[in-house]
């Protein structure tokens, strides 16, 4: 990939980092636009990686960003917004407004091939503001004729630095029991060293162009089986008590409630309504199709979970 140039919106975050190390060690060279330079300042240290602060607000910067690149990726996602019809404005603006705007800069700037990041479930009638936003982000994507879209749905997304398991962990460290909601909703983790193979194998290969690719691990697990495993490996396993519907919503209404980000919203409720496993009837359009092997989590999770992996999460970061 030594005559590639990339240019990945979100890059300095948890799959963005996995994801920019991946393009350095194979040649790649790699712009990562960021609000804040603090932000991406682990991936200066990186090979042919480029950090530099960007208005992602402005279409200038977008077009002086994604102009004379080989590709762009956009990992940019949220978790939680404010209420809206059919999504709120956060939603809005991360998942449906900026690719449309990344898309039309690459157009203006002759950039044939865009990568991006959606999630397993999006879909127009998804039951949750988030599902339906990436939903309306993937029509965007392919917004423009010519530039050709690859688009991933991952399930969950565990590793190190990642905010699913390992705040559950975090959790578990300091409470007696876990009260857990949707405790029998099914994922189908994915690591995120297998995400960011993804993606590069897509780069180099033709044929995933305007192809949509269902990102899933090995197993399905429920949540409390993900919540116990989460326990066992960080050395503090609970018990978990499983919430009904309604004592779930309350608990989440109170978390929507608190400064900060919630821990859980009514949204991701919503969300975890339908099943969060790639459809076995689309095998062609997977992780392994594009020839990545993958990885379990009990193959990764005890490493960086477990006390002393701290210091394995920090080399993971840095792409070592």
């Amino acid at each position: 990939m030594n005559d590639t140039t990339v240019v990945v919106f979100g890059g300095s975050g948890f799959i963005g980092s996995h994801l920019v190390a991946r393009l350095s060690a194979h040649g790649a060279r790699v712009v990562v636009p960021t609000r804040r330079y603090e932000r991406a300042k682990h991936l200066i240290y990186l090979p042919r990686v480029e950090v530099v602060e960007a208005d992602l607000k402005d279409d200038a910067a977008l077009r002086a960003l994604v102009r004379g690149k080989s590709a762009a990726v956009n990992l940019v996602g949220l978790l939680h917004s404010r209420p809206g019809t059919p999504y709120g404005p956060d939603f809005k603006r991360a998942h449906v407004e900026l690719p449309r705007r990344i898309v039309a800069a690459c157009a203006a700037g002759g950039v044939k091939r865009y990568l991006h990041m959606s999630a397993l479930g999006a879909a127009a009638d998804g039951p949750s503001m988030y599902l339906r936003s990436k939903a309306d982000g993937e029509l965007a994507a392919r917004g423009e004729p010519s530039v050709a879209a690859t688009i991933f749905r991952p399930s969950v997304v565990f590793g190190p630095g990642d905010s699913f398991l390992s705040m559950f962990a975090r959790l578990q460290k300091y409470l007696p029991v876990v009260p857990l909601a949707c405790s029998e909703s099914t994922f189908q983790p994915v690591y995120v060293g297998d995400v960011a193979d993804a993606f590069l194998h897509a780069l180099g290969d033709l044929k995933t162009r305007h192809q949509v690719y269902q990102l899933g691990g090995p197993e399905i697990y429920t949540l409390a089986e993900l919540v116990r495993l989460a326990g066992r490996y960080s050395g503090h396993e609970r018990p978990i008590i499983a919430l009904p519907d309604a004592l779930a919503r309350l608990q989440a209404w109170f978390f929507e409630l608190l400064p900060g980000t919630p821990l859980i919203s009514r949204d991701n409720l919503n969300s975890m309504q339908v099943d969060n496993v790639v459809d076995p009837a689309i095998q062609q359009w997977t992780a392994a199709a594009l020839g990545v092997r993958l990885t379990s989590l009990e193959a990764v999770a005890p490493r960086y979970l477990s006390p002393n992996g701290r210091y394995d999460e920090l080399r993971s970061r840095a792409g070592r």
